[in-house]
């Protein structure tokens, strides 16, 4: 059954791969990312890179993956900022923010034609990062209090740091806003249906012939549940044993140690 699985895997036309944990830890490439994008670009499939880190843009991530060996056209990268930043032009195309995060998603909200404002936000967004304090986050309460719509560019509540080390992230950050506030988040991120929908339109493929490869449960596998394409598990990031699928409703389709088992074997001159 594994084999035949994996198969029908190797046969999609469209990979929606998640990068934390499935392409790298920190700065060190996982084993055999490069061998599978090879085989990506050899068997002309159609991928792209979906994080719901919103830290970076496209081309820090391409940057990133060429000090790290790989050679990936920017095109290639979608993060939750950017779906984030489409998802609100959709509402208020002409809003501005207060955002809690880093410069690469403030950059993207500019490029989609918002404006920063800390008086009178159509939105308070929140993402990852290091400058989350008590000060920024009071503000946030009292912006969402007055009537900005709170924003989460993804619900995890943490992530693979350097050396593999759980870190938190976006989704911790705002529920201390959620809970002082009194009012829920909007999560833009995976496994949210809207942002692989953006995927799916940039991939140009239809649903089933489409998967998506990811480490975690209730991001990743849960997004290609909710879209209905195959969801592939890896154990190289945050999901570490077959225990920690079971305690979920939803099950992948497939379990792989990770993106090195997917490239078809070489077979022996």
């Amino acid at each position: 059954m594994g084999r035949e699985r994996l198969a029908f895997i190797r046969d999609k036309k469209g990979f929606i791969c998640d990068m934390d944990g499935v392409i790298y830890h920190g700065d060190t490439l996982l084993p055999g990312v490069k061998e599978f994008i090879e085989w990506l670009k050899n068997e002309e499939k159609q991928f792209i890179f979906l994080t719901n880190n919103s830290a970076p843009t496209p081309r820090e991530l391409r940057e990133k993956m060429l000090r790290l060996g790989v050679d990936v056209a920017e095109n290639h990268f979608y993060t939750s900022g950017i779906a984030t930043a489409k998802f609100l032009k959709s509402q208020v195309p002409d809003g501005s923010c207060y955002v809690i995060g880093e410069a690469g998603l403030t950059h993207t909200l500019y490029e989609h034609g918002f404006t920063m404002n800390d008086k009178n936000p159509d939105f308070v967004v929140v993402g990852e990062g290091t400058s989350l304090n008590y000060d920024k986050m009071a503000k946030a309460v009292k912006l969402v209090n007055q009537g900005a719509k709170l924003i989460a560019t993804n619900p995890d509540s943490n992530g693979p740091g350097p050396g593999g080390i759980i870190i938190p992230a976006t989704g911790a950050f705002v529920s201390g806003i959620e809970l002082a506030s009194g009012h829920k988040a909007f999560m833009c991120g995976k496994p949210s249906s809207l942002m692989m929908s953006y995927a799916q339109q940039i991939l140009g493929t239809r649903r089933e012939d489409t998967c998506i490869i990811g480490d975690r449960m209730d991001t990743d596998i849960l997004a290609g549940i909710y879209s209905e394409i195959h969801p592939v598990l890896v154990m190289s990031g945050v999901t570490k044993t077959t225990e920690a699928m079971e305690e979920f409703a939803y099950q992948p389709y497939l379990v792989l140690d990770g993106v090195k088992d997917i490239p078809l074997e070489r077979e022996s001159s």
